[in-house]
């Protein structure tokens, strides 16, 4: 990450949060449920990967990444709980989905996910959007 300033970095992630977001309603369009699940949880994944690079914390674990969002953001209250709950449940969900036999989800299921994902999604981006300001 030293060939290019920070916030190419943040921007990129933005930007792939987003872009998963686009991705979902084609998918539950063409009935492809665990995809568009995948792409909820990665959504989530990749707008806090953005927040966190805001504190000099990168990785590509995903439970490294919820862990450390959980105890910066959740636990110091600078995310409301129900808010933080998205991530961790969303993560479950596509691990289910993606590695489980037999997990099926319907797509009223998965178009509830995807709603309280684009709330996730906006929250967290207008916390990177505030930290830029500061």
């Amino acid at each position: 990450m030293n060939e290019r300033p920070l916030s190419d970095y943040i921007q990129y992630k933005r930007d792939r949060a987003f872009e998963a977001l686009d991705d979902i309603k084609k998918m539950l369009d063409n009935k492809m449920l665990s995809a568009a699940m995948n792409r909820v949880y990665y959504a989530g994944f990749y707008i806090v990967g953005a927040l966190l690079l805001l504190d000099g914390f990168s990785t590509s674990k995903h439970r490294q990444l919820i862990g450390y969002f959980n105890k910066e953001y959740i636990k110091t209250g600078k995310v409301p709980v129900d808010v933080g709950e998205i991530l961790d449940e969303s993560y479950n969900r596509r691990v289910a989905s993606d590695y489980h036999d037999f997990v099926y989800l319907t797509k009223t299921q998965v178009e509830e996910f995807f709603s309280q994902m684009k709330d996730f999604v906006g929250f967290i981006d207008r916390m990177i959007q505030d930290r830029f300001k500061e």
